[in-house]
């Protein structure tokens, strides 16, 4: 294959907006935030979690409080009824009287056990109250964390995606000055070599594969006509000749 040195050359260009393109799209998925953003949700899914779990629990907890306030209203107002029956005494036998004062003492029993069994429905609810409260407070906070690194990934994200679009722009400028010919055999190889199809061949080194090539390759090289595409033999990467004159 045949091209013009300077078209050649520019296989060099083309390729340095191509590595920048794999490192941006590398960097993309690398952004710091990225990590950060993914430990933070986690622990704000925990925390969220809990908040749900205590909710649930104090929902409970709240119906048994309920319960007990009723049971325990229920045995007052019996109690209530009893005492004024008791006081009134209006036509009740001894022995009626005698029942009525066991009933009131069985009452009282009752109150007082449904009493202990409210306070201590009520003494865990308070303490529910305070683990939500406390939960809730945590999720508030770390929703403010995960909300900020977003942000942070967002524009970083952002910034990386800017800069493709500009380099994205150039190499598309630059591609309608490169033969179609060259171009597909570029883009052929670098494709399949890890996405470097080009390299400079400076000091008989393949600047690709690193390699020094051996002097009968090197020689082939130097005689090959200035417009000739010639190939490294160790990784078959286009080899873009940099005159002497330039050579540092």
């Amino acid at each position: 294959m045949k091209a013009d040195p300077f078209v050649q050359a520019r296989l060099l260009e083309l390729q340095a907006l191509d590595t920048r393109l794999q490192q941006i799209d590398h960097a993309r998925t690398r952004v710091p935030a990225i990590a950060a953003l993914a430990e933070a949700e986690g622990e704000l899914q925990q925390v969220s979690d809990d908040v749900v779990r205590v909710e649930t629990a104090l929902s409970d907890i709240r119906r048994e409080v309920t319960r007990a306030e009723t049971d325990v209203q229920q045995v007052r107002d019996r109690a209530t009824r009893d005492q004024a029956r008791l006081d009134a005494g209006t036509g009740m036998t001894s022995r009626d009287l005698t029942a009525l004062q066991s009933e009131l003492e069985a009452l009282a029993r009752r109150q007082s056990d449904l009493e202990d069994v409210e306070l201590e429905a009520m003494e865990r609810q308070e303490a529910a109250e305070e683990r939500l409260t406390e939960r809730t407070a945590e999720q508030t906070r770390l929703q403010g964390e995960v909300d900020r690194i977003r942000a942070e990934r967002d524009a970083a994200v952002a910034e990386l995606d800017t800069e493709r679009v500009g380099v994205a722009d150039s190499r598309s400028g630059l591609v309608d000055s490169i033969d179609d010919g060259l171009l597909a055999l570029y883009d052929r190889i670098r494709e399949s070599s890890g996405g470097l199809g080009a390299a400079e061949f400076m000091h008989g080194r393949c600047g690709g594969c690193r390699l020094e090539l051996n002097p009968v390759d090197i020689a082939a090289i130097e005689k090959a006509a200035v417009d000739e595409v010639v190939r490294c033999e160790e990784c078959g990467r286009i080899l873009v000749r940099i005159p002497a004159d330039t050579q540092t």
